[in-house]
């Protein structure tokens, strides 16, 4: 069966610490076919994925490609082998200019030792025109959108000319356009040859796009099969290993009481002329393309950026903040949609995490108390059921769900009355989803409102109470009740 595979990984281990992350990591990828890698955060996935890529060393099982056993003890090596990996959490370079990023350690050279620019604008332009990608080459990477960026590594990955991608979470920071897209260049691939592994929590993508899955659980093989022989509710219930009674937990009530409102907020060269309010009980959606000026507007609100025109209120008063401190003070809350980036200090614990935003709080006379400050974490760590070994773990080594967890958990400690998130559950598999809402239902209620952007149609419509769309900047409509369907949604901001 070997030789008819591109890839197959069998009985891959590894531990860290003497704890187990992967016990039995199984995977066997055709080539010309896309295969979906499926399961919960924390199932393994990364790891696996890591070690095909040379990242890590694997302590047991083998590896080969078309038949022949591999080791790699860098991802240099993986590439030797055709395999490259577009990660969810990206690594760019931002001082460099695009091309520089997609051909970064791959230069063009002229006389041998001299980087040939000219060339190597003209093959980044080639590989981003042939995915209809409309970034110029020469501009920084530093003055791009993440969506921007994302596109920017699949072109990176592609130029290598590898027979094995690995797409982590690809369509997790770009809009619908952007992934349409990515499936094509997806697609030109897989006619060529490749093969491609697949990771994504959003079902319908996985539905929409692979031939082929393996579910994996606990750091286990589970299973794996064709796309075609199975439906969403088989794949979610065997990744989360129980029946999953309802996708979306939404109990909130809207009252009458107006806690936020917002008229003609302006920034000039990304949103016009915004006017929108949120009642108590109230999950308020934001739809919009990318592009749309969702996040510039949420950034502006929270006092990150200063509006050009416009006024706010909150609970009836003028809301004029020089900066987030006063949106703080005022009562609100952000969870941006690049957790590590702006919500995490990824290389610190989850004790100084969850205290980061409410310092005063574990304070006397200007110092931290770690007193105060561990039983601060623990209380959050319970109440929000964050798997970690101590309060002193990295962030870095926890799960995309669990460092969600710890992100809201810092907010927490502010005690906000409003709760913006912009794409919470960006990279998250179902179970914590789930959680997710959950919690955004619970919030909501005791005259408390959230602020939810999404890229996600059917989390927009199973959270919303009303939706608020932009398009191009502007206000293009609000939905509400028999009104807020899909068709009105893709009409309005496209």
């Amino acid at each position: 069966m070997s030789n008819n595979l591109l890839l197959e990984a069998s009985n891959i281990t590894k531990s860290f610490s003497g704890v187990p992350a992967l016990e039995n990591g199984v995977l066997r990828l055709r080539p010309g076919s896309i295969h979906a890698l499926c399961g919960g955060n924390g199932a393994g996935k990364s790891t696996l994925l890591n070690i095909l890529m040379g990242v890590l060393p694997r302590d047991g099982g083998s590896i080969k490609i078309e038949g022949r056993d591999v080791h790699f003890s860098s991802p240099k090596d993986a590439l030797g082998f055709g395999i490259s990996m577009i990660s969810q959490e990206l690594e760019p370079v931002p001082e460099l200019t695009v091309a520089e990023n997609i051909f970064l350690g791959r230069e063009p050279k002229k006389a041998g030792f001299i980087v040939d620019y000219r060339r190597m604008f003209d093959q980044a332009r080639d590989v981003l025109g042939e995915l209809n990608i409309q970034i110029e080459p020469t501009v920084k990477l530093g003055s791009l959108s993440i969506a921007e960026i994302q596109m920017v590594e699949i072109a990176k990955a592609i130029s290598q000319n590898a027979r094995i991608i690995i797409m982590d979470e690809p369509t997790s920071a770009i809009g619908e356009r952007e992934t349409e897209l990515l499936f094509e260049a997806v697609h030109k691939l897989k006619d060529r040859g490749a093969g491609i592994i697949y990771v994504s929590h959003r079902m319908n993508e996985l539905f929409r796009i692979a031939d082929d899955y393996t579910i994996m659980r606990d750091g286990t093989f589970v299973g794996t099969g064709s796309m075609g022989d199975i439906d969403r509710k088989y794949l979610i219930d065997t990744i989360l290993g129980k029946e999953l009674q309802e996708e979306f937990s939404k109990f909130n009530v809207p009252g009458e009481r107006e806690i936020l409102r917002v008229e003609h907020y302006t920034r000039h060269g990304e949103f016009k002329d915004i006017s929108l309010s949120l009642k108590e009980g109230e999950i308020l959606g934001i739809f919009g393309l990318m592009g749309s000026g969702r996040s510039e507007f949420l950034n502006t609100l929270f006092g990150i950026n200063a509006p050009h025109d416009g006024e706010a209120w909150i609970d009836g008063a003028k809301f004029t903040p020089r900066g987030p401190r006063d949106a703080m003070d005022a009562g609100m809350a952000y969870v941006t949609e690049d957790r590590k980036g702006n919500g995490l200090l990824v290389g610190s614990s989850i004790r100084n995490n969850i205290s980061m935003a409410s310092v005063k709080k574990v304070s006397k006379l200007g110092l931290v108390s770690s007193r105060k400050e561990a039983k601060v974490a623990r209380l959050q760590v319970e109440n929000h059921q964050i798997k970690s070994s101590s309060i002193e773990m990295e962030v870095r080594h926890m799960s995309g769900g669990n460092q969600q967890k710890v992100v809201l958990a810092k907010w927490l400690q502010t005690d906000p009355n409003i709760l913006m998130l912009d794409e919470p559950t960006r990279g998250i598999d179902v179970g914590a989803k789930r959680e997710m809402y959950r919690f955004m239902s619970e919030f909501s209620r005791n005259g408390k409102g959230v602020i939810m952007t999404s890229s996600e149609i059917p989390e927009i419509l199973g959270m919303s109470d009303r939706v608020i769309v932009f398009r191009k900047g502007r206000l293009a409509g609000e939905l509400s009740g028999s009104d807020l369907n899909q068709d009105n949604l893709a009409r309005l901001s496209s």
